[in-house]
This record gives C-alpha cells, sequence and structure tokens, in this order.
C-alpha cells in the first residue's frame, strides 16, 4: 500500500473483546447503508476466526431483510458440507431474515465454469459492497486468492470480473479442494474494508506484506497494494 498511514491497526486483549468490536462496526456499516439506500450488501469471510463476531452481530437489532450477504470466498462444495462458508453464515444470519447468497452452482462442469456462474450471479447486486471482511491465512492468503495458476487472474483481472475460480497449489490441507473467490478488484472497491485475525503469526504476516508493498509475496499484500480507502486491521492474540 502506498501510504501506510492508510492501515489503521486497532488491538484487542482477547478474541471476545476484537468480536464485540467489529460487530459493532459492521453494524454500524448496515445501519449506514439501509438509511442511505434501504439496503446494504456485504462479503463475510469464513473459517473459525470471525465466528464470535458473527454470533455478536447477529445479536444486533438491525433490519436485516434488507441486508444481503455472500462470502468473500467459497469452496466448491454442496451447500451443507462442514468446509461450506456459505452454510456457515446461513446458520447465524438466515433466522434473522437477511438474505445469504450461496454462489456455487452445481451444474458447472468444472471450477473456471463455477467461477463464471459466481461472478454471473454477482453482477446483479448492487456494487460496491458496502463493506467486506476479510480474513488472512498463515501463508498470507485472503479470501481464497491463493499462490497457483490462478493467482494473477484473481489480482489482475479485469476490475468489473466480481469472482472467478480457483485452484489453490499447493492444495491447502485443511480444505483440498478448489474455490471460488472474490476477485481483488471487487475487494478494494469495498466502501469499508476489514481484515480480523488473531495470533502473532498472522499479524508478522500482514505487516510483512503491507512493507512490502505491490511486490508482495504474499496474496494479502498484493490484495491490499494501492488499496485507495482506509483499511481497519483488528487483531487480538
Amino acid at each position: 500500500m502506498s501510504d501506510e498511514h492508510e492501515i489503521e491497526w486497532w488491538d484487542y486483549d482477547d478474541a471476545e473483546e476484537m468480536a464485540a468490536a467489529v460487530a459493532g462496526d459492521i453494524a454500524f456499516v448496515i445501519e449506514s447503508a439501509i438509511d442511505a439506500r434501504g439496503a446494504c450488501v456485504i462479503a463475510l469471510s469464513g473459517g473459525k476466526t470471525p465466528i464470535p463476531i458473527y454470533a455478536k452481530l447477529a445479536a444486533t437489532k438491525l433490519d436485516w431483510k434488507r441486508v444481503t450477504i455472500i462470502p468473500t470466498d467459497e469452496r466448491i462444495v454442496p451447500l451443507g458440507d462442514p468446509l461450506s462458508n456459505v452454510t456457515m453464515i446461513a446458520k447465524t444470519f438466515l433466522p434473522k431474515g437477511a438474505r445469504v447468497m450461496p454462489i456455487v452452482s452445481d451444474k458447472a462442469a468444472d471450477y473456471k465454469a463455477a467461477g463464471r456462474s459466481a461472478d454471473a450471479l454477482m453482477q446483479d447486486l448492487h456494487w460496491p459492497l458496502d463493506l467486506c471482511l476479510l480474513g488472512v491465512g498463515a501463508d498470507g492468503h485472503t479470501a481464497s486468492i491463493f499462490p497457483g495458476a490462478d493467482f494473477d487472474e484473481a489480482i489482475s483481472g479485469p476490475n468489473e470480473r466480481r469472482a472467478l475460480g480457483v485452484m489453490p497449489d499447493p492444495m491447502p490441507a485443511e480444505a483440498p479442494v478448489p474455490r471460488i473467490t472474490l476477485s481483488r478488484a471487487a475487494i478494494v472497491s469495498a466502501k469499508a474494508l476489514m481484515i480480523a485475525v488473531t495470533g502473532d503469526a498472522k499479524r508478522k504476516v500482514i505487516e510483512d506484506a503491507i512493507k512490502q508493498g505491490p511486490s508482495s509475496k504474499y496474496p494479502i499484500g498484493r490484495v491490499l497494494a494501492d488499496a485507495e480507502l482506509p483499511v481497519d486491521i483488528h487483531w487480538s492474540e
């Protein structure tokens, strides 16, 4: 990122304190968007770190029926599969009345076709996103922007492409399946961009990635390089 002052770190004593703060920030974004145009579209990350955030957010009194939620990325698995990000998100927010949008097409012939199908679905949403909440892996990946043959397309593809299919290389051991991910362009165009992470290892990866800038070896560094809006990074032990 060209100006490091555009990145603000928020440090918390523990994951619960972080969850309350991030949930509050997301609720404010949702309320503001609903006030402004009567609707809100947000992208939420999968994984374990944000689960306490989502629990606190779901307990907030909001006009949830005006909120559309998409995953920042998805494993290409059936709905209901333990690896499915949207299934985890839906369990929390569907009961509140939010619209939670699955992005994997069962009919797609391969992961590239699945990505094109997801992109077509997303073109119908209101852009830019009101908020994108990212996680970061210990290897520096974010959303499902991983090293591999599809990395350059995810980072440098056309600005109008919202999502694409990716085949990580190497394949992550905890979820060895192809993915759909938001593109870098879709992520950095969001009106609010937040990252929520825990642990010293991930903090160091992000700090190194930011210092390396546009030539970063880490996907998160490449995503953040030249992001035009301020980025809030929420971190706890």
